[in-house]
């Protein structure tokens, strides 16, 4: 018994331990990014597009890129939304009983999560060159899709593996179909992970900026169409930061600051969301 008390103890410790080395590596990169960059943000920042000379110090603003990588993010996300959701319900409801090919299909989703972005830019810039289709936003809204949906996907596999049993069965005695089932039992008892799911996937895709690189291109003006090129916030970051010139790289911190501001409310929406609708969940 004492053994075990000791064992608590420690296993206490460093669990409070990571959390303050956590906590403090959150606020040591809030304070490096916002120390330097809160002095070169301003509403004509936020509010204009670059101008003739700004990356050498002059007037202008990022919000091409502030533009950009919302039009990115938010359609990837809705994209793979609307198709992972289909295949995470299909693997939990319909293959529920193979459960060896359920297990390779997560294998398999595991190892594209891992695959690092640049390499999903590869892929799709060769494919660019193949096809000869040029830098876009809609390229860059498809591979951030490829991108983010193996992270969509698994992430619902997991929410949905917690639904009840009972709950599922309860369902097909009152008569309901495996399709009914799914997208009204499984998607109201997980609309806060599922949410959860889309705040993770929405994270990754408008902070990413290899894959970007090689797809959606950059550009000084705010896109109206999808075969125009796109400007995203990571891009403005890395291209301001190779600046020699002091003013131009406290811009780059400046748009760090607002790119952190951004998934900061995004963070604090979907959790809002996702308690307003916890009640909704039933436990087991």
């Amino acid at each position: 018994m004492k053994l075990r008390k000791v064992e608590e103890h420690v296993f206490l410790f460093l669990m409070r331990l990571s959390a303050l080395l956590i906590g403090f590596a959150l606020l040591a990169i809030i304070w490096s990014i916002f120390s330097k960059g809160l002095g070169s943000l301003n509403w004509q920042m936020i509010s204009e597009v670059p101008k003739g000379g700004y990356y050498f110090g002059k007037e202008g603003g990022i919000l091409n890129a502030i533009i950009g990588s919302l039009y990115l993010s938010l359609g990837a996300t809705v994209l793979a939304l609307v198709i992972g959701l289909p295949i995470a319900l299909f693997i939990n409801i319909h293959l529920s009983k193979r459960r060896r090919l359920v297990n390779v299909v997560r294998l398999i989703l595991d190892i594209l999560w891992g695959v690092p972005s640049i390499v999903y830019g590869a892929f799709g810039f060769t494919v660019m060159i193949f096809f000869g289709v040029k830098t876009s936003l809609m390229a860059g809204i498809i591979v951030i899709t490829a991108l983010i949906l193996p992270i969509m996907i698994r992430s619902l596999d997991e929410v949905f593996k917690e639904v009840p049993m009972g709950l599922k069965e309860a369902s097909y005695s009152l008569g309901s179909t495996k399709s009914e089932t799914a997208y009204k039992v499984y998607v109201r008892q997980c609309v806060p992970g599922l949410v959860t799911a889309v705040l993770l996937s929405l994270g990754r895709g408008i902070g990413d900026a290899a894959s970007v690189l090689f797809t959606s291109g950059y550009t000084d003006n705010i896109p109206t169409a999808l075969d125009q090129p796109a400007a995203t916030l990571p891009l403005a970051i890395f291209f301001q930061l190779g600046s020699p010139i002091p003013e131009v790289q406290n811009r780059a911190y400046a748009a760090a600051a607002v790119l952190t501001i951004i998934i900061l409310v995004i963070s604090i929406l979907a959790r809002i969301v996702g308690n307003k609708y916890q009640k909704n969940k039933i436990k087991a």
